[in-house]
């Protein structure tokens, strides 16, 4: 048996279906039954709880050779990293009074810095959470920036004709399919090969600035000239503000984007062929412009 967290997520569900695929048992841990009811039809058994709950999700764990964990907590909490904290010590807490042996764990590139990488920080944390369990092996994926990121800017681009945000237009940045990190996860979570503590880096096919990836994604939905407009970080916080996020998750945002934008959130090595992962942006815009097209 395998339990998955987030398995409605970007990550999650793709690891769920890989692994039921592969012929696993999967126990598969969302908050909504009726998101998780694909996954069931599947063959997966559902836990269904509050993350949070290291009760619900001690016998969400119970039994499991490994389990996939992940931080997710929505921009409109009044504190992030409180919130992210109550998740992070309930996922631990579960996995120690289960017995878990083998703990397959989402991070991300910059985790390894202990403040001033905004929503980044509490993966620093909960890293160092994950390493102070005894008796379990523990792979830490650091990937970089998700292309599933750009679907949250498809509404502004219809609407205003510019994408925007407060990274530096020529940052390069490591960004990544989730499909990508799901299959490096799912081949983990099967052989369980580790031991201890293992940081995995995962970069994607290649670094993008801002400025090229939107101009890839223009091209795709057949607006060749869309321009990225980059945001001071006081407008930034004033437009995730109006579009809900709280002020907290907002100063998070302009917090991380700096630290992208100045290399202080960055690989920690050279590229390889072991932290690189094949998919291209442009093999993922497709299906950005089917979803720009459905706006």
């Amino acid at each position: 048996m395998i339990t998955v967290l987030g398995a409605t997520g970007n990550t999650g569900g793709k690891i769920a279906e890989l692994l039921l695929a592969a012929g696993e048992s999967v126990r598969a841990v969302g908050r909504s039954a009726e998101r998780l009811e694909p996954l069931r039809a599947a063959g997966a058994e559902l836990a269904v709880g509050d993350v949070g709950d290291a009760e619900f999700l001690t016998e969400a764990f119970r039994g499991a050779d490994a389990v996939y964990t992940l931080l997710h907590t929505a921009p409109d909490v009044e504190d992030f990293h409180a919130e992210q904290d109550r998740k992070g010590e309930a996922i631990v807490e579960a996995i120690r009074r289960a017995g878990v042996r083998h703990v397959v764990s989402l991070s991300s590139v910059g985790a390894e810095r202990p403040s001033g990488t905004g929503f980044i920080t509490s993966l620093h944390t909960q890293e160092r959470r994950l390493r102070e369990l005894e008796n379990t092996s523990v792979l830490l994926l650091r990937p970089g920036a998700f292309f599933e990121n750009f679907h949250a800017v498809l509404g502004l681009i219809k609407e205003a004709g510019v994408n925007a945000d407060s990274v530096a237009p020529e940052a390069k940045i490591p960004m990544i399919a989730a499909r990508d990190i799901a299959e490096v996860a799912a081949d983990a979570l099967r052989k369980r090969d580790w031991t201890g503590v293992v940081v995995r880096e995962l970069l994607g096919e290649r670094d993008l600035s801002y400025l090229e990836a939107t101009r890839i994604l223009g091209e795709a939905i057949g607006l060749p000239q869309l321009p990225y407009v980059p945001m001071p970080a006081s407008e930034m916080v004033g437009t995730l503000r109006q579009a809900g996020f709280s002020a907290n998750s907002a100063r998070l945002h302009v917090e991380m984007t700096a630290a992208f934008s100045d290399g202080t959130v960055a690989a920690t090595g050279e590229r390889t062929a072991a932290n690189s992962t094949p998919t291209r942006f442009e093999d993922f815009v497709p299906e950005l412009a089917r979803a720009y097209r459905q706006l």
